[in-house]
């Protein structure tokens, strides 16, 4: 290897190609990630021009993450705090 510091890398056992790869694989996945992220934005500004309400559609896609079960126990704690403080 005419490389020194490549040179370095293969004498502690790393395979530089391998590593090479997984940052080459990681770089494109965080562009396509932030691709997305605009697009998410874009959809966002179009719901807000046509009038809805960005927070009350982002708090829909959380509980629509989760199964029926674990919403219902979320709702059954967050009733019994609003009670204990006379917010219910």
């Amino acid at each position: 290897m005419s490389n020194p510091a490549m040179a370095d890398v293969a004498d502690t056992g790393v395979a530089a190609d391998e590593l090479k790869q997984f940052i080459e694989r990681l770089e494109r996945l965080e562009e396509e990630k932030a691709g997305i992220a605009g697009d998410i934005k874009e959809v966002f500004a179009e719901l807000k021009g046509r009038g809805f309400d960005s927070k009350a559609v982002r708090h829909i896609l959380r509980i629509r993450k989760k199964d029926q079960a674990e919403r219902q126990e979320e709702d059954a704690i967050l009733e019994l705090y609003l009670q204990a403080l006379g917010m219910a």
